[in-house]
């Protein structure tokens, strides 16, 4: 059994708030009596891309050693490189894998640059295959933009478009656990090409819901919140959401 908690869309931008929010998430994932497998963080890490806004990021994050990010709509492919992996900055997606009591989380870039909605190029698609064919373990594809609508006019025009060519790698390789997901700012469960699909909500803001009133479509007053996925041996998946006051 692994145990996997999933924030999402901190949205570090240099000032307190930002830092405080993510901050208090963070601590109490370190203080948790015992710890996780892994922390996930699904994109929109920084609000503006910028280099301090990373540098920032870093310094909270290093609450929980080896958590595993992706980039979002707001992040900075180059600025991302230099300030989180400490690599060379470059513009091409950034597309990593990891392994965590033998599931592979397959960390997809689905940003656009410049560009709110998502898609998943070529160059992921093939990759993305490539860590299907290569593993006969259990896999969770994890990208920052939910590839189908979640109800919600705001968050549905700026989802992972052109998502067919994802449902039918999904429906091809029966190891995939579950997708999940962030960028909603909401959580949210629904299903995607047969498995489940998670969405994890927002630390920045929450999402108003149409129901609920969406002007403005997000309510920063609201308590930060974050998932925790547990899989156990048998493949079940089982989800838990929590909000931090």
């Amino acid at each position: 059994m692994i145990v996997i908690a999933h924030v999402s869309d901190t949205h570090f931008d240099g000032g307190p708030r930002a830092a405080e929010r993510s901050g208090r998430v963070l601590a109490y994932l370190a203080a948790l009596p015992h710890p996780v497998d892994v922390v996930l963080v699904t994109g929109d890490i920084a609000d503006h891309g910028l280099p301090h806004e990373y540098e920032q990021a870093a310094k909270v994050l290093a609450a929980v050693p080896g958590a595993l990010t992706l980039p979002g709509n707001h992040d900075v492919r180059a600025a991302y490189r230099t300030g989180l992996l400490g690599e060379p900055a470059a513009d091409g997606p950034i597309n990593r894998t990891a392994v965590v009591g033998g599931v592979t989380l397959a960390l997809c870039d689905s940003s656009i640059p410049g560009r709110d909605d998502g898609r998943l190029d070529d160059e992921t698609l093939d990759w993305l295959r490539s860590v299907l064919t290569g593993t006969d373990g259990p896999v969770l594809v994890c990208m920052h933009h939910p590839p189908v609508e979640l109800r919600s006019p705001f968050i549905d025009s700026l989802r992972l478009h052109e998502a067919q060519p994802l449902a039918e790698l999904v429906e091809e390789f029966p190891n995939v656990v579950a997708v999940l997901c962030g960028h909603a700012h909401t959580p949210a469960a629904t299903t995607f090409a047969g498995r489940p699909l998670l969405v994890a909500p927002g630390v920045a803001s929450r999402l108003r819901l149409p129901w609920e009133g969406e002007d403005p479509p997000l309510d920063y007053d609201a308590a930060p919140g974050l998932a925790f996925h547990v899989l156990d041996d048998d493949l079940r998946l089982t989800t838990h959401y929590r909000f931090l006051s």
